[in-house]
């Protein structure tokens, strides 16, 4: 992209990088006080059926996805203008959601510098091997990944780990603030739960909320997973690495149903989000919408995203994601290609 381009790009999006403090409450109004009346009636549906408590549960599940969104650009500080106030609403939200913020906004503002940067994998991303390392990496870890980028390891597991371990513990290098909220978060979900459970009792506790969890964990990881790894997705060497190419053409267009789009506060449009991390999630459709530029990324839906659950190593010569599957076909050629040359030395 040209200076000229990049210059109109950052025009179009600069009148939105600023949050509304009227669509934020409002955000929070319509979201935050209905996951916890859907949680209710799920408790109250056990009396009846359960089938009708996970039903139940799963809309609910949709509203603490949406919570998390409000954790999410309050780790940004783009929900509300105060940072203060983004920190106090972020800390809540990731109680809620099993989140602790300081250390995820940590964790989060390195993968929104370093995404698709191939010599910078490992932090608040998902791990990805290239085809040569997975190639020329031991039988564990082979092994190690094949079961991490298993689906039903991926997302059967995956939230629990997640909740679990992966948010329970603070990172090795942790400032003392960030140490600190890790164990306000782990504190304040212990109290909530314990009072939840002497409440309701710890059966009917967990029919309820375990499945909301486990639905909106699901969600979540598969958000994350589709967004970054489609076929044709931008990764490249650091030397080679851009910013720009790597929100519009690393991220994609998540075009989902108008329902899901508001569920998910617009993370579909990741392109933008990526660009512009200051821009608040009810800003992001009109961001895309009058940028022409952005509306160049990869558009997949729910049909075509499908496919991406097959795409497990990323090929750096052909700039694309291929399939364990594909490996083996190159491995074979490799192998035949070697046997050729050792036959061609002997005679």
């Amino acid at each position: 992209m040209n200076k000229q381009k990049l210059t109109q790009l950052k025009h179009n999006v600069a009148p939105f990088e600023k949050s509304d403090t009227t669509a934020s409450v409002w955000q929070m109004i319509n979201t935050i006080p209905p996951f916890f009346v859907l949680w209710f009636l799920a408790y109250q549906s056990l009396s009846i059926s359960f089938l009708l408590t996970l039903a139940i549960g799963i809309v609910a599940a949709g509203f603490l996805v949406r919570i998390f969104i409000i954790f999410h650009d309050c780790c940004h500080g783009s929900f509300l203008n105060s940072k203060k106030m983004n920190t106090i609403i972020g800390t809540v939200t990731g109680i809620i959601t099993l989140f602790p913020f300081e250390k995820w906004k940590q964790e989060h503002s390195i993968h929104h510098a370093t995404s698709s940067n191939l010599n910078k994998r490992g932090v608040g991303d998902m791990w990805i091997m290239t085809v040569d390392e997975y190639v020329n990496a031991s039988f564990k870890e082979k092994l190690a990944y094949r079961l991490y980028r298993n689906p039903l390891v991926m997302f059967g597991l995956g939230p629990a780990y997640l909740y679990l371990i992966t948010n329970r513990y603070n990172r090795k290098n942790a400032s003392t603030k960030e140490r600190m909220n890790l164990y306000l978060t782990n504190v304040s979900i212990v109290a909530l739960y314990t009072l939840m459970i002497l409440t309701l009792g710890w059966q009917s506790f967990l029919m309820v909320h375990l499945p909301i969890l486990f639905v909106a964990g699901v969600l979540g990881i598969w958000l994350f997973y589709v967004q970054h790894q489609f076929e044709d997705s931008y990764f490249e060497d650091e030397k080679e690495w851009d910013y720009v190419k790597a929100a519009i053409d690393g991220s994609s267009f998540y075009k989902l149903p108008k329902v899901l789009q508001w569920v998910t506060g617009n993370i579909g449009y990741h392109h933008v989000h990526h660009l512009s991390p200051r821009v608040p999630n009810y800003y992001l459709e009109k961001v895309h919408d009058n940028t022409p530029p952005l509306q160049t990324a990869t558009t997949i839906t729910i049909k075509s995203s499908l496919k991406s659950i097959h795409y497990r190593l990323y090929d750096e010569k052909q700039k694309t994601f291929v399939t364990f599957k594909d490996v083996k076909q190159l491995l074979r050629q490799r192998e035949t290609v070697l046997q050729q040359k050792k036959t061609s030395d002997v005679v």
